[in-house]
């Protein structure tokens, strides 16, 4: 389920970047709702996520 939503952040971050550039501020955001997304994966045991 999290891995869905991994790659819909991702996704969207594309989309963002395509639309608006790879320096604006909202595709810098959800960049780093992306970034927190995956390190959550990786501090939950066996990479199982909690949500």
């Amino acid at each position: 389920m999290i891995y869905k939503a991994i790659e819909k952040k991702r996704l969207q971050m594309f989309k963002l970047a395509k639309e608006y550039g790879m320096t604006a501020e909202r595709t810098i955001r959800c960049s780093q709702e992306l970034d927190q997304m995956l390190n959550d994966i990786q501090h939950t045991p066996s990479g199982r996520s909690t949500i």
